[in-house]
């Protein structure tokens, strides 16, 4: 493990390549721009390849290419990580993760399969225009034999990490194809500890799915009961967070605010069980609205919950190219003010 320890979900995240690589000889992490000194677009495996530089690999612009290599060495064996530079190029995976890698274990009958683990960092509110700042792993929820992973920014009881990790544990302990979406702005947020979480109450409920991997739930500690079901992930969980704060001392609405970090499979035991104490819910996300995480989380609230669940909304972005203007970004990316809004007129 490095020796520093991890401040930010960017350090943590490298921390935990840092001990795939240092822990498990078959790891292979392939990427554009990845070696030293550069690091990668966004540093996550700044300093990985001079310290491993026959498993660290820089890589052409291919990404079909690269992800089908990653396959083909799965198959071998080997446990492959493949950063993706920006996450709008996951759409020129899509043959390779559909077609090839996930169905290996089902078309032969579990006698090999392909655990690749493809990094990508998505969002916006970067200004980098339409191309560059999409939040598409709508896409790919549902995908028979993938599992879509999200970090939230939590220190946790590992040395690491959470956010790092779960990107180890999917690395080293993965039996199946993993998509690892880490937003752009969650890179410099500091891992909630200590006095940064002193007057929440967070509980894993992890426990309560059949993966087993952390499934947070947050509230005020000593608030009274929740009036609403908050459910989000990834950066948008962070202003999730946020809103819960504003919204208990500058309104007196409390919410709970629920946290997977496996978006799919779905796995919303715990979020059901909130939304049945509230009777509403509300789902966040920064990907377009239609047939998206949270279209899917309301609609299986429903079949489960039926009367049970009184009202239910759901926050995303308009659906339009994100701009690459500040002020025209912010209209489309949904952000405090629209959660605070929305739970407000539920209310």
């Amino acid at each position: 493990m490095a020796e520093n320890s991890p401040t930010t979900v960017l350090s943590s995240l490298n921390q935990g390549l840092h001990q795939s690589l240092q822990d498990d000889p078959n790891v292979i992490l392939l990427g554009e721009d990845i070696l030293d000194p550069y690091g990668g677009s966004f540093k996550v495996t700044r300093g990985l390849s001079s310290k491993f530089p026959e498993r660290v690999l820089t890589t052409p612009i291919s990404e079909a290419g690269i992800t089908g290599i990653a396959g083909g060495l799965a198959l071998r064996g080997f446990h492959p990580v493949v950063e993706i530079m920006f996450g709008d190029f996951t759409t020129l995976i899509v043959d390779q993760v559909i077609n090839h890698i996930t169905k290996f274990d089902a078309m032969y009958h579990g006698q090999t399969s392909a655990p690749v683990v493809i990094r990508t960092p998505m969002g916006g509110r970067r200004g980098y225009g339409p191309t560059h700042s999409q939040t598409l792993e709508k896409l790919f929820l549902g995908v028979p034999g993938l599992r879509v992973l999200a970090p939230f920014h939590l220190q946790g009881d590992d040395p690491i990490g959470s956010p790092g990790k779960l990107l180890y544990d999917a690395v080293i302990q993965g039996s199946s194809p993993t998509l690892f979406v880490e937003n752009k702005l969650q890179y410099p947020l500091k891992l909630l500890s200590g006095d940064d979480i002193k007057e929440y109450s967070i509980t894993d409920r992890g426990a309560l799915t059949q993966s087993g991997l952390p499934f947070y739930e947050l509230h005020l500690k000593g608030a009274p009961a929740a009036d609403i079901t908050l459910a989000s992930y990834g950066y948008m969980a962070k202003l999730a967070l946020d809103a819960l704060h504003q919204l208990a001392y500058q309104h007196e609405i409390f919410c709970e605010l629920l946290v997977p970090t496996q978006l799919a499979p779905f796995e919303l035991a715990p979020l059901l069980s909130s939304a049945r104490r509230t009777g509403k819910l509300i789902t966040i996300e920064e990907g377009t609205l239609s047939l998206g995480w949270g279209a899917e989380v309301l609609a299986r609230a429903s079949e489960n919950l039926g009367a049970e669940l009184k009202s239910a909304r759901r926050i995303a972005a308009k659906e339009t190219v994100v701009p690459a203007a500040p002020q025209l970004e912010a209209e489309v990316l949904p952000g405090v003010e629209d959660i605070i809004q929305q739970v407000r007129e539920m209310v």
